[in-house]
C-alpha cells in the first residue's frame, strides 16, 4: 500500500496549540487557523509527502472521547488546512480518539488517521488504554471514507502490560486488527526509535508476509533518517521540523528541507 502516493512518504506535523476549553487557550480562534495555515504552508513548500493535524496542546488528554466542542475545532481547523496546501493529510485526536478522527477526516477530505492504540491495551498517563478496532473499522465503512489507519505498535508515553513477541503484535493490528500501516516510535515525543526494535517489527511483517507499511513515529532527524529510513517505508516527522527542534514552535522551513534532503532515493 502507497501512503500519500509515494514509497518513503515523509508526513509532517501540525502540532496544534490548546484548543477552547483545553488548559492554556488563549482565547484566539483567529490565532489558530493562521498557525495551520503557516505551519501547512511551511511544510508543503519544504517537500512533505503529506501533513497530520493534531491536538498536542489539548493535555492533560481525554484517554478515549473528545468532547463534541473538540470535534468542532479540529474539523474547522483541518478545512482550514485542506485550504491552504495539496498535499495528502491526516488527523490523529489524542490520546485515542480515531472515531472522531474518522469523521473529520471523511468530512474534510483526509486520507488518514492514526490511532495510538488500536488492537490490545496499554499503561499510559490517562490509565488503562484498550483497543476499538472494532468500533474503527465498522465505523469506517458505516461512513463509506477512503481513509488509511496508521497504528502505533508500543505507542510513546505508556507501558505494556505484559510483553509480548513483536511478530504476535503486529499480526494481530494488520490481520486481525486490519491497520493499514504500523508506526513504531520511540518512548516519548522526539525521542528516538530503537533500531534493534524496529528491525524486529520489519522483519515481522516481512517473515508473515504482511502487506503493510511500517512507518517511524518519531525522533527522525536529518542525522538519522538515511539509516532508519532504509529500513522503515516512511515517517511521521514533527520536533526536528520546528524552529528550535522545540516540538510546541512553529514549523522552520529550512528544517524541513534539510531532513527531505536526508531521505534515501
Amino acid at each position: 500500500m502507497d501512503i500519500c502516493s509515494t514509497e518513503t512518504p515523509v508526513i509532517g506535523m501540525v502540532h496544534l496549540p490548546p484548543l477552547p476549553g483545553a488548559p492554556g487557550f488563549d482565547g484566539d480562534r483567529c490565532a489558530l487557523r493562521e498557525r495551520v495555515r503557516r505551519d501547512a504552508t511551511a511544510l508543503e513548500s519544504g517537500g512533505v509527502d503529506g501533513i497530520m493535524l493534531e491536538n498536542f496542546g489539548d493535555a492533560p488528554f481525554y484517554p478515549d472521547r473528545v468532547p463534541r466542542h473538540v470535534v468542532a475545532d479540529v474539523t474547522a481547523l483541518a478545512a482550514t488546512l485542506r485550504e491552504e496546501v495539496s498535499v495528502p493529510f491526516g488527523v490523529n485526536i489524542l490520546r485515542n480518539d480515531v472515531q472522531s478522527a474518522l469523521g473529520v477526516a471523511a468530512a474534510t477530505g483526509g486520507e488518514f488517521v492514526r490511532v495510538n492504540v488500536h488492537t490490545g491495551a496499554r499503561l499510559t498517563d490517562q490509565g488503562l488504554i484498550e483497543g476499538l478496532a472494532h468500533e474503527t473499522l465498522r465505523l469506517r465503512d458505516q461512513l463509506d471514507a477512503d481513509v488509511t489507519i496508521l497504528a502505533d505498535i508500543d505507542v510513546k508515553h505508556s507501558a505494556p502490560l505484559t510483553e509480548r513477541a513483536h511478530g504476535e503484535v503486529v499480526s494481530e493490528l494488520v490481520e486481525r486488527g486490519r491497520a493499514d500501516a504500523v508506526v513504531v516510535s520511540g518512548a516519548g515525543t522526539g525521542e528516538a526509535v530503537d533500531t534493534t526494535v524496529l528491525e524486529q517489527v520489519v522483519q515481522a511483517r516481512d517473515e508473515r508476509g504482511i502487506d503493510a507499511p511500517v512507518l517511524l513515529g518519531s525522533g527522525v532527524t536529518p542525522d538519522t533518517a538515511p539509516e532508519l529510513l532504509s529500513i522503515a517505508d516512511g515517517a511521521i516527522v514533527g520536533t526536528a521540523l520546528k524552529q528550535q527542534s522545540e516540538t510546541t514552535n512553529p514549523v522552520d522551513e529550512a528544517a524541513v528541507k534539510r531532513l527531505i534532503e536526508a531521505v534515501p532515493q
